[in-house]
């Protein structure tokens, strides 16, 4: 079947590429690339992927591409699913023949809720979606297609058996010729990474526990399986040698630095390629691996550190102590590795207290940027079983991620810290962070350095000091 792969239309600035993190539009403008969109569109000969949201398409103007399609795919979230449903609908009153289908960690966890929803809904994919997708199109039936729920022709919803966890992750094909066949790479921007970038995964599934993450609790599992070092350079190679406008080469697996020798032999690998890289790390890091890293073309690590207090990184299953993060943070310092520092707000164990040690660590071992979001109990995840168990959140109802503007929620609160004071502590920790003297400085130096990165960071300070008013408001 002809296939399109979409990321419908959203509110607009929505990060839709990793709703592994963030579900949101973020305080700077960003756009992670759809992977999981791509990954499977590298299987099936003449499909497409459209990411409206990157392109800024209009409900409209998406519909009559999609309505060119037999068979359309769309990638969903726990906040998005509302819209993305409505477009379904919009699409199937269109061209009733088409089949819509629906990918993503929300209908793996929900599939039959996903399904009752909305009937221009005919089957969504569960568990890794890759090969579940490619035997849609080749036309397989629907009985003997694992990992499928889907629609009967009488109305009633039958779910297939699971599809095995993928093991030979070499199996996958490139992601980044579809990148460049399909997506305007100019459109993905990340504040943190040098523009234009590409993101790509090395393996799937994270080691670790922490009780709020999605796609580990949802699709990807707990076990790290990667790719081989010969794949991930080849791809990296394909990336350098076809896609020369691009800066940066950012690895998103969930923990990249899991596994220390195979961390060291890729970035060996890439030292040679001559390609600027940077990665998800966990705040443990040895300086030795660091050092290679380092030496062979890192710039950034994207660092998970959550918060100051070590008793909420033990409540969320964290597998970090405060001390080991100050020493890796310091190593990255001497070694000149810049770090993306990443918190959460109203954890479970949060107080006024735990938020004010927090700010003052996050000053303390000063990122070069950071950002800040709030607990998101995702449907699937400890989190969410946890709030449903504590009455933090009431079971079967709508939970409010973000708003209609796409600004994140508080969705949890407790008797001594409301919903709305989380949700205000987020712009006090920003203006805590950006507004001394020191990060000034830091940043009036950098803008310094050219006229390109000072366009960017003026750019940047008008987005943020909208985004800080917005919230307020």
């Amino acid at each position: 079947m002809k296939t399109l792969f979409l990321q419908a239309p959203s509110f607009d600035g929505f990060d839709g590429g990793a709703g592994s993190r963030y579900q949101a539009k973020r305080e700077i403008r960003s756009f992670w690339y759809p992977t999981w969109l791509a990954q499977p569109a590298a299987m099936v000969p003449d499909s497409r992927v459209l990411d409206a949201p990157a392109d800024g398409l209009s409900v409209e103007a998406t519909l009559d591409i999609a309505a060119q399609y037999d068979l359309v795919i769309i990638h969903t979230s726990t906040p998005s699913f509302p819209t993305d449903a409505l477009f379904a609908e919009h699409l199937k009153k269109r061209k009733p023949s088409l089949k819509i289908g629906m990918v993503g960690a929300k209908v793996a966890v929900e599939p039959h809720n996903s399904l009752a929803a909305s009937e221009a809904i005919d089957f969504v994919c569960r568990e890794e979606f890759d090969f579940t997708c490619k035997e849609i199109a080749e036309g397989k039936p629907f009985a003997e297609i694992l990992g499928l729920s889907y629609r009967l022709p009488d109305g009633s919803l039958e779910h297939n058996e699971a599809r095995p966890i993928l093991e030979n992750m070499d199996e996958l094909p490139f992601v980044a010729p579809v990148y460049k066949r399909d997506l305007k790479i100019e459109n993905y921007f990340i504040g943190y990474l040098k523009h234009p970038y590409v993101s790509i995964y090395t393996g799937r599934g994270c080691r670790s526990r922490c009780t709020f993450c999605l796609w580990p609790q949802t699709v990807g599992g707990h076990r790290y399986r990667t790719r081989s070092v010969e794949n991930v350079l080849a791809e990296v190679k394909w990336i350098r040698d076809n896609m020369p406008e691009v800066k940066e080469i950012m690895f998103d697996d969930d923990t990249f630095t899991d596994f220390k020798p195979r961390v060291e032999e890729i970035a060996r690998g890439l030292g040679k390629l001559g390609v600027t890289w940077s990665c998800n790390a966990k705040a443990n890091v040895p300086y030795s691996t660091l050092k290679i890293m380092k030496e062979n073309g890192l710039r950034l690590l994207l660092v998970g550190y959550e918060s100051g207090d070590d008793q909420i990184l033990l409540n969320i299953k964290k597998g970090l102590r405060t001390d080991i993060a100050r020493r890796f943070s310091e190593d990255c310092r001497k070694l000149g590795i810049k770090i993306h520092g990443t918190f959460i707000l109203g954890l479970p164990g949060e107080t006024h207290e735990t938020i004010e040690k927090t700010i003052q660590y996050a000053k303390e071992i000063n990122p070069h940027t950071i950002q800040i979001s709030l607990a998101a109990p995702y449907p699937g995840t400890s989190l969410y079983k946890q709030a449903i168990e504590n009455g933090w959140l009431e079971e079967n109802k709508v939970i409010n991620l973000v708003s209609a503007e796409g600004v994140q929620l508080a969705a949890i609160g407790y008797p001594h810290l409301s919903r709305e004071e989380i949700y205000h502590q987020l712009e006090r920790f920003y203006k805590r962070f950006y507004f001394r003297p020191s990060k000034i400085w830091e940043i009036v130096k950098e803008m310094l350095m050219s006229w390109d990165m000072m366009k960017r960071r003026l750019r940047e300070g008008v987005e943020f000091f909208r985004f800080l008013r917005s919230h307020q408001a």
